[in-house]
């Protein structure tokens, strides 16, 4: 099964808080804890992601084997006629069929090339969908920490998996996890918006 992985959004999580509300909270830990994979693998809106991004692979995949087939056979077969060709006594005949092989290559080699090219775009295309889910999910996931972060008078939330060990005091991923659901409880499965796909001039 496919897997939504955070980037940079999730980074976002290390947010620095103001000093003069640290000061107010001098005796909360400065630091929280998040198990990143536990809201990724349980998350309503992940694993409904998940299942949907799932299916477009399966197409995609299928979609690879039907354009395959035949490719394959006629390659097959062009290698076999090939092969009887050079069995052939040199001619008239052998050249005729020589040249008739070449144009059947080269229609062989523009069907590959439109088959690469549509495997290509949906490949591209599921890349941009992963990414929209990831960036939705991971926005709202950077929001929702900020906001229990400041209530707490926290540093900085880290990833579970990037620390060693750690305090459950510490832990606030049920805390995250129930308001993901409630304020994200689905996700547009559709490609990056143009915008967030083209990166804007910068001025000069």
């Amino acid at each position: 099964m496919t897997r939504l992985i955070f980037g940079t959004a999730l980074a976002a999580l290390a947010l620095s808080a103001p000093g003069a509300a640290l000061a107010q909270r001098g005796g909360n830990a400065p630091v929280l804890i998040i198990d990143t994979d536990r809201i990724i693998g349980s998350c309503t809106a992940c694993t409904a992601a998940n299942t949907q991004l799932q299916g477009m692979i399966n197409n995609a995949n299928q979609r690879a084997q039907q354009l395959r087939g035949p490719i394959e056979a006629e390659a097959n077969a062009i290698e076999a006629q090939a092969n009887t060709i050079r069995n052939l006594p040199a001619g008239a005949a052998r050249t005729q069929q020589e040249t008739a092989l070449r144009t059947r290559a080269q229609a062989l080699e523009t069907r590959q090339n439109q088959a690469n090219q549509e495997l290509q775009r949906l490949d591209q295309n599921l890349q941009s969908i992963r990414a929209n889910v990831n960036r939705q999910i991971g926005e709202r996931l950077a929001t929702i920490a900020n906001g229990v972060m400041t209530q707490r008078g926290a540093l900085v939330v880290l990833a579970k998996g990037s620390t060693l060990a750690n305090s459950d005091s510490v832990d606030i991923t049920t805390e995250v996890l129930t308001a993901l659901n409630q304020q994200l409880p689905s996700v547009s499965v559709t490609p990056l918006p143009q915008q967030a796909q083209q990166p804007q001039p910068q001025g000069r």
